[in-house]
């Protein structure tokens, strides 16, 4: 045993479970876990922010880069709230986020006193958007507590955790005990499931592969699946990367859109399945094997023929070494695929500029293994379907949230996460202005992204659906901007100014050999919306 504070034993527990980096903006009622913080700094990095919504998208951004779970620490109160923004995004996309959050003293919880930061049943208000919470009422509990929150963070489901501690508690001294810091292994596999899927897949004419971003961590078992039922690959924006987009069988929705009348089996892992099953349309020719961790995902929108309860990367694993079994050899879709690929990229061409112009330029210098991190924004919407990922863990969306303004905050720790890899955050310039004063953050802590602002002075999106949809009765769309380029000298930054996807690619290029961030204007006219390019019934 060991006399430690709550705060220290907070920090301790953090330390225990491999956590090297903390996200965090400090607090009265915080002051005694961030002096814990302090006396660890030689094995936990704190980077403090200009806003709590960005210490839990950063933790988010860390997250779905690194697949480790992020960290995140807020005051209580409003400052929770202010996060609760980051941790729906975090819920929406699966993300292992862990919220560290302070509280009022206890003896004034429930009294409605109006205590600094009370917020009646704190917990209970989070608990719509978190997976798991808990109180940590003394220094003695937080080993075990902080245990339970990292097996519920890396076990099943992951999705946002929320702990919470007061202030006295986190100044008061305990005798403090620590056991292994172990989780549980998930639950194992009905091997009878795994047996009828293999044998309908192996006796599909034509199966594909639909996955999520629940399937990140099963690439090479995808890969080997795949090419033995020559089975197209159909990638979600959250699933993008786990197959390369250099695989011949490799496809985003909108190539997925234009196979999916043919199917007539699919395998769909870590996924919520939504889009063939509400929008493209399923009929009784085509059979459905579900792989997810979440036993209620299963069946949410329609029983399926066979549903797999298991982790991705072993239950993919474990069927495509059974799928060898009842496989016949198969003809290569190669070049059936390949006309498919031809297809969408012209289609992209034509009907997507300027954003097809603008991805290629920034493909062609991001890396392979560099992070692409897409905010609310036609740019990024074009990514979604059009951008190449060559890598898991390399492109960053925020799932059904759709959280606008979420990208430069959430490319931060992502950038944390990459570490010397490098990281692009795509923004429009109503989102990028939640979150600019992170600018700061950036140049404080070393955090070396480029940013770009595509800039068309409008709420884009809401604006072409007014101009579209309401006889052009525009109404809060229009913006008034400031100077991007004078905003990146003011937070002493590198700024540039790129008109054109040529100008782009060579203020790019200069920003990836700065040790320091960089934030790229991009003056743009309106752009076409691309995201209805890949939906529509094509059967049922």
């Amino acid at each position: 045993m060991a006399q430690l504070t709550g705060g220290q034993a907070i920090v301790e527990s953090l330390k225990a479970h491999g956590v090297d980096v903390v996200f965090a903006l400090p607090g009265v009622q915080m002051d005694n876990l961030f002096d814990a913080f302090h006396r660890a700094q030689d094995s936990l990095r704190v980077i403090h922010t200009r806003h709590e919504q960005t210490t839990a998208y950063m933790a988010f951004g860390y997250a779905q880069v690194t697949g480790k779970v992020g960290v995140s620490v807020v005051v209580p109160g409003p400052g929770l709230l202010n996060a609760a923004g980051a941790l729906s995004t975090a819920w929406a996309c699966n993300s292992p986020v862990l919220t560290i959050t302070g509280q009022i003293f206890d003896h004034q919880i429930g009294l409605g006193i109006g205590a600094l930061h009370e917020i009646p049943d704190q917990l209970g208000m989070i608990a719509h958007i978190a997976k798991w919470t808990q109180n940590i009422p003394t220094p003695e509990d937080a080993p075990v507590i902080m245990q339970e929150a990292f097996r519920q963070l890396t076990t099943g489901r992951p999705r946002p955790v929320v702990v919470e501690m007061s202030p006295g508690i986190m100044g008061q001294l305990g005798e403090v005990s620590f056991d292994d810091a172990t989780t549980a292994n998930n639950a194992e596999i009905d091997d009878d499931a795994i047996d009828r899927a293999a044998k309908l897949l192996g006796a599909a004419k034509y199966p594909v592969i639909y996955l999520g971003g629940g399937a990140q961590d099963a690439g090479d078992a995808i890969r080997q699946l795949a090419e033995d039922l020559q089975a197209p690959v159909i990638m979600t924006p959250s699933g993008r990367g786990i197959l390369s987009d250099r695989h011949p069988l490799a496809l985003s929705l909108l190539g997925g859109h234009k196979v999916w009348a043919q199917a007539d089996a699919v395998l769909a892992v870590g996924t919520r399945f939504e889009r063939p099953m509400l929008d493209w349309g399923m009929d009784d020719d085509i059979k459905v094997v579900r792989i997810d961790i979440d036993p209620e995902e299963l069946e949410r929108l329609a029983k399926p023929e066979v549903g797999i309860v298991a982790d991705a990367p072993r239950g993919v694993r474990e069927l495509a070494e059974r799928v060898s079994r009842y496989n016949t050899p198969r003809k290569s879709r190669t070049d059936d695929i390949a006309v498919v690929h031809e297809q969408v990229a012209e289609e992209l061409f034509e009907k997507g500029q300027p954003q097809a112009s603008i991805n290629e330029v920034i493909r062609q210098e991001l890396p392979d293994d560099g992070v692409y991190v897409g905010d609310i924004t036609q740019v990024a919407a074009f990514g979604d379907i059009g951008f190449p990922v060559y890598q898991p863990r390399t492109y960053v969306g925020a799932g059904f949230q759709g959280t606008l303004g979420y990208g430069f905050a959430t490319a931060l720790g992502a950038q944390v996460g990459a570490g010397s890899r490098k990281t692009i955050s795509i923004n429009g310039d109503g989102g990028f202005l939640y979150t600019q004063p992170e600018l700061a953050t950036a140049k404080q802590h070393g955090i070396n992204l480029v940013a770009i602002v595509f800039n068309d002075g409008a709420y884009g999106n809401v604006k072409a659906i007014q101009r579209t949809r309401y006889g052009g009765r525009e109404i809060a769309s229009t913006l008034e901007n400031p100077d991007f380029f004078k905003l990146a000298d003011a937070f002493g930054i590198a700024g540039r100014r790129a008109e054109t996807p040529e100008q782009l690619r060579e203020a790019i290029r200069e920003g990836f050999s700065l040790n320091e961030p960089m934030l790229i204007d991009y003056p743009t006219a309106p752009m076409p919306m691309v995201r209805q390019l890949s939906r529509g019934k094509v059967r049922g």
